[in-house]
């Protein structure tokens, strides 16, 4: 009797979006708090592109002996359960995966995961769009809370890369904690900057009393930064060092299923974006990356396995 099989997405040696394969890798049952999930859409995002490309592995972060999965976060539904769990066979989830160093990931047919790195996404709420939220809307959640609540006399943020995947989600969400948000992005962006609440420009001055560097602009934006403030980035292996007494953090999202319902539901009352580009079937993965690589797209990009 052949045992059941799911396809995934790996690559064994990394050379960019050619050197990804599809494999079929053995169903797993899930353990206690564990569920399975059948996955209707993954996200596409820049360290997938990453790893693919190699980076990781160049730089020591990646050991996997046979291949290293792709992909971070995911929607879909609970096809099975373990012991010691509230979600039912046939519940609609949302939710992402950790770390770098794994031989498994998102772009897949099926997943287990831990039940409590999961949300329960809402009725209103298509899974693909849903999809989009977990990786950029935890990373974001994070970052402000890094960043924590501003001083009353010390309030103005800068957010790097305002129109991007992560730094639209800290415009609109760092707001809640008292900042006086600017976003940083392409004048063509003005417009969906605004609409989030924030402030605009295109050039930014010197003085903020604090950066949120969604763009990885490094020393560029930690120059921006008054004496004495703060900046957070989003790229823990190469966070600047700090000068001038400011105090640097960077983040390193990590699944959070409570905090990932909050941001669900603020997404399907308007106050948080869901920006879907195009879906594209599991078996065109590397067409997939490519596109993303060629950048100018503010949707997202999303695989249907």
């Amino acid at each position: 009797m052949t045992n059941p099989t799911f396809r995934a997405a790996v690559v064994r040696t990394p050379d960019g979006p050619d050197s990804i394969e599809i494999i079929d890798v053995p169903v797993a049952l899930p353990g206690p708090g564990q569920v399975r999930v059948q996955i209707t859409a993954v996200t596409i995002n820049p360290v997938d592109l990453a790893i693919a490309n190699g980076i990781f592995h160049s730089m020591g972060a990646i050991h996997q002996p046979e291949h290293t999965g792709l992909g971070w976060d995911f929607a879909g539904t609970v096809i099975d359960t373990g012991e010691g769990t509230d979600l039912a066979a046939g519940t609609r989830v949302a939710g992402m995966v950790g770390g770098i160093d794994r031989d498994f990931g998102t772009y897949a047919e099926q997943l287990v995961v831990p039940a409590t790195d999961l949300a329960v996404v809402p009725h209103e709420l298509e899974l693909a769009a849903a999809s989009t939220v977990p990786l950029n809307g935890q990373t974001a959640n994070q970052i402000v809370d890094l960043l924590g609540d501003a001083p009353e006399a010390a309030n103005r943020l800068l957010v790097t890369g305002a129109a991007g995947a992560i730094g639209a989600y800290v415009a609109a969400l760092a707001r809640d904690r008292g900042w006086q948000v600017t976003g940083l992005a392409r004048a063509e962006d003005e417009e969906f900057v605004s609409s989030l609440g924030a402030g605009f420009t295109t050039h930014a001055e010197l003085g903020w009393d604090a950066v949120a560097d969604t763009a990885t602009l490094g020393e560029q934006a930690i120059s921006l930064v008054r004496d004495s403030g703060t900046y957070v980035g989003v790229q823990p292996n190469a966070r600047p060092a700090s000068e001038r007494g400011i105090r640097t953090e960077a983040v390193m999202a990590h699944p959070d299923g409570t905090r990932l319902a909050e941001l669900l539901a603020r997404t399907v009352s308007g106050e948080l974006p869901a920006r879907v580009h195009t879906l594209m079937p599991l078996d065109q993965v590397a067409d997939a990356h490519k596109a993303v690589a060629k950048g100018g797209v503010r949707g997202r990009y999303l695989l249907t396995p």
